[in-house]
C-alpha cells in the first residue's frame, strides 16, 4: 500500500492499526474466565499456573520501549508486522500444549505483542493526514481499554461452551488475520532516526524492569519482606542507576533520558502510572461484586459470561467518547482532556460507593469511569507526541504504555494485599468483604484525583522541541 494511497483510505488505516489494538489488549484478560481451572488443566499448584498471567506481563513491559525504539530505527510497520506475527505464534502454541512450560512460553510471546498499539500510534502520525490524526489517535489508544473490557465476556463465552484450547485458537486466528491486514493495508511509516540500536541499554532496561516487576507480581506471593523480594527490588535500583548512566552517555539510547526529563513528558508518564491504576482497579472490583455469592449480602451471584456482558457497555462507551475526547483535546489542549479523565474516573469511583448493590448501578459507574479513562487515554499520545522529536515517537509512546502498565501490575499488587487482609466467610471460603471492596474504590477515587493534581504540573502550552534535539532522520519511500 502506496502513501497516497493512505491519505486516500485513512479510515481503512485506522480501523485496521485499532482492530490490531484491540486484539492485542485482549490477550490481557484472555485467560481471566479460565484461571480457577489452570492449576487443574495444567497439572501444577495455583502459584505456578499464575506465571501465565505474570510471563504476559514481564514480556510486554520490556518489549514495548525496546520495540518503540526499532521501530523508529528500522520502520514502524516492519516491527509491528513482527508483533502480530508472534503474538499469533504465542496463541498457537498455548493452544497446542497442555502443561505449565508450553503456556508460559506462548503467553510470553503473546506478551510480546503488546507494543502494537504504541507503534500503531506512531504509524498514524507519520502517515495520516493531520485533519484525521487527533480522533484516530484518541481511537488507537483507547483500544488498550476497549479490548480488556471485551475481552471478558468474549472469553468467558468461548470458555464455557467449548474448552480452554478454544480461546487460544481464536486468539491465533485473530492474530493472522490482524497481521495480514496490517502487511496489505497499513503503509510504511517515510521516517526513519539516526544511529544504532542501544543493545547495552536495551539488556539494562531489562536488567532493571524484569526485577522490578517481577517483585510487585509476586511479593504477595512470597512476602513483601522476603529475602527475595527485597533483593529483586534492590538489584533493580542498581541496575536503573547502572543503565541511566549508559543511556545519558551514548550517542543513540534506547530511551533517550534528557527528552523523557523534559517537564511535559516526565508529569505525562506519572499521570499514566495513576491512570493506570485507576483503569485495572475497576478490572479487579467489578467482577467480584458481580459474582460473589448474594449470600455475602453485597455480591450479587452472577455468572462469569453474565458479569462480563454487564461490564462489556465500559469498553464501548470508552471507544464511543474517544472521538469526543479528541475533539476536546484540539478545542482545548490535551492537558484538559487529560485532567477532565482523571476527575470523571475519580468521580466514578465515589459513584459506585452508593450504586454497587444493583447490576445496572455497576453498568453506571463502570461506564463513567470508562468515559474518564477513554478522555485520558485520547490525550496522553497528544501530549507526549508534542514534546519529543518526530524520529522518536514510538519510542517515547513505547515508555509512555510501559508507564500505564507499572500502574496497572502496581494496582494488581495492592489490590490483592487490601482484598486478602479484608476478608468475610462464605461457608468454607473466605472472600473479599463489601469493606475490602469499598476500601479499594475509595483508594481508586483517591489515585484519580492524585492523577488530577499531577496533571496540573503539565505546561499549559508545550514549548517546541529544539532542531538540536532532533536526531537525523532519513525519509524512505513507504514500503508495501
Amino acid at each position: 500500500m502506496s502513501e497516497s494511497t493512505a491519505a486516500a483510505r485513512p479510515r481503512v488505516v485506522v480501523a485496521v492499526l485499532a482492530g490490531a489494538g484491540i486484539t492485542v489488549s485482549l490477550m490481557q484478560t484472555l485467560v481471566v474466565p479460565i484461571l480457577p481451572e489452570l492449576p487443574r488443566i495444567l497439572h501444577t499448584s495455583a502459584a505456578n499456573a499464575s506465571w501465565a498471567i505474570t510471563a504476559t506481563l514481564l514480556a510486554g513491559a520490556v518489549a514495548t520501549p525496546v520495540a518503540g525504539r526499532l521501530g523508529d530505527l528500522y520502520g514502524k510497520r516492519r516491527i509491528l508486522l513482527a508483533c502480530t506475527f508472534l503474538l499469533t505464534a504465542g496463541s498457537l502454541v498455548c493452544a497446542i500444549g497442555a502443561s505449565l512450560w508450553p503456556v508460559v512460553i506462548g503467553r510470553t510471546l503473546q506478551g510480546l505483542g503488546l507494543p502494537v498499539i504504541g507503534l500503531g500510534i506512531s504509524v498514524m502520525r507519520d502517515v495520516l493526514p493531520p485533519e484525521r490524526l487527533g480522533t484516530s489517535i484518541a481511537l488507537m489508544s483507547s483500544s488498550l481499554g476497549v479490548g480488556g473490557a471485551l475481552g471478558l465476556p468474549i472469553a468467558s463465552v468461548i470458555a464455557e461452551h467449548t474448552g480452554w484450547q478454544a480461546l487460544f485458537w481464536v486468539s491465533a486466528g485473530a492474530g493472522a488475520i490482524m497481521t495480514g491486514l496490517v502487511a496489505f493495508l497499513v503503509p510504511e511509516s517515510p521516517l526513519r532516526a539516526g544511529g544504532r540500536f542501544d543493545y547495552l541499554g536495551a539488556l539494562g532496561l531489562t536488567a532493571g524492569l524484569l526485577p522490578l516487576l517481577l517483585a510487585i507480581s509476586k511479593g504477595g506471593d512470597w512476602g513483601w519482606n522476603a529475602p527475595l523480594t527485597l533483593a529483586l527490588f534492590a538489584f533493580s535500583a542498581v541496575s536503573f542507576a547502572v543503565w541511566a548512566w549508559w543511556e545519558l552517555r551514548v550517542a543513540a539510547p534506547v530511551v533517550d533520558l534528557r527528552a523523557t526529563a523534559r517537564r511535559q513528558v516526565l508529569v505525562t508518564n506519572l499521570a499514566s502510572i495513576l491512570i493506570g491504576f485507576t483503569m485495572y482497579g475497576m478490572s479487579l472490583v467489578t467482577p467480584q461484586i458481580l459474582q460473589l455469592p448474594p449470600s455475602t449480602g453485597y455480591g450479587l451471584g452472577l455468572s462469569m459470561t453474565e458479569a462480563g456482558l454487564w461490564m462489556a457497555p465500559g469498553g464501548l462507551g470508552m471507544m464511543a467518547v474517544s472521538p469526543f475526547a479528541a475533539r476536546v483535546s484540539r478545542r482545548h489542549g490535551p492537558r484538559t482532556s487529560l485532567l477532565a479523565g482523571a476527575l470523571i474516573i475519580s468521580a466514578g469511583y465515589l459513584l459506585a460507593l452508593p450504586l454497587m448493590a444493583w447490576a445496572w448501578g455497576v453498568v453506571v459507574f463502570s461506564l463513567v469511569i470508562s468515559i474518564g479513562v477513554g478522555f485520558a487515554f485520547a490525550a496522553m499520545p497528544a501530549l507526549i507526541m508534542a514534546a519529543v522529536p518526530v524520529s522518536e515517537t514510538a519510542a517515547a509512546n513505547g515508555l509512555n504504555s510501559l508507564a500505564r502498565s507499572l500502574g496497572t501490575s502496581t494496582c494488581s499488587a495492592v489490590v490483592g494485599v487490601v482484598l486478602a487482609h479484608m476478608t468475610t466467610r462464605v461457608g468454607p471460603l473466605s472472600v473479599p468483604s463489601e469493606e475490602g471492596l469499598r476500601t479499594v474504590l475509595i483508594m481508586a477515587a483517591c489515585t484519580g484525583a492524585a492523577a488530577a493534581l499531577t496533571v496540573l504540573a503539565v505546561p499549559r502550552r508545550s514549548r517546541p522541541v529544539p532542531e538540536a534535539a532532533v536526531p537525523a532522520a532519513a525519509p524512505v519511500p513507504a514500503e508495501g
